[in-house]
């Protein structure tokens, strides 16, 4: 029980890592909110884990965000997961691919940051949690200009927020993985022309031969949010297999 009584927001918990760490956080028996646009991917992690509670919310929707929290008292721990990954370079990234991408992957952790720091201040600290990705500062991909640049932004807001607020008790770290086995990624390499092939391209990118899981992702959101991280802030931790070596 290693979140025991506290109480965890979590986006994009409809589904993936979101959904897998939503329920981690339930088993360690932390007080979960869960968030997410997927009514059915909400209900289906109400099903699994009884306790949490889940919300329908826009993460994208400014207002919406604020309306959300404006009642909430505590928050112990935040965990920004929700995002999109675009295709294509900087000459195929239309307009909209760069404004849903930044809107998602940046905009939405400002949101979700701004109303639920006040509360760690107010209250005994807390432990934000940023998904980044090891396609940003750390390292480029072909075809990921909208992605990279967003996660890279995400590492930045993630010191800033670590800096500021350290001497408050209140940490901030991002986690940074390369390919995931999740549900998106089972789509994407469904709609490739060859699934087979573009399935060992994915895995092979990595030294260790696989991709991360969902759960080996969601067992390091439990170690940040835990206290016995207290001292892990402004760390981006990389979770790529050896990718990047």
């Amino acid at each position: 029980m290693r979140l025991k009584n506290k109480t965890c927001v979590v986006t994009g918990a409809a589904a993936g890592i979101g959904f897998a760490t939503a329920s981690a956080f339930a088993v360690e028996g932390a007080h979960v909110i869960a968030l997410d646009r997927d009514l059915n991917g909400l209900q289906a992690l109400k099903a699994e884990c009884p306790t949490v509670k889940t919300h329908i919310l826009d993460v994208t929707d400014a207002d919406a965000v604020t309306l959300f929290f404006e009642t909430s008292k505590t928050i112990d721990v935040l965990f920004n997961c929700a995002g999109m990954v675009a295709t294509g370079n900087v000459l195929a990234c239309t307009r909209s691919d760069w404004t849903r991408t930044l809107d998602l992957n940046v905009s939405a952790l400002f949101y979700m940051c701004r109303c639920i720091l006040p509360l760690m201040v107010s209250g005994a600290g807390g432990s934000i949690i940023n998904m980044a990705s090891v396609i940003s500062s750390i390292g480029a991909a072909p075809d990921r200009f909208a992605y990279a640049t967003s996660k890279a932004a995400v590492i930045g807001l993630t010191k800033s927020i670590a800096l500021d607020y350290a001497s408050q008790s209140i940490r901030c770290n991002a986690i940074c993985p390369s390919a995931v086995e999740t549900p998106s990624m089972a789509a994407r390499i469904s709609a490739m022309d060859n699934p087979v092939k573009a399935r060992a391209a994915f895995e092979s990118r990595q030294p260790i031969g696989r991709m991360a899981t969902t759960t080996e992702i969601a067992e390091m959101a439990v170690y940040l949010a835990g206290d016995v991280s207290g001292c892990v802030t402004g760390s981006t931790i990389i979770m790529d297999g050896g990718a990047k070596l």
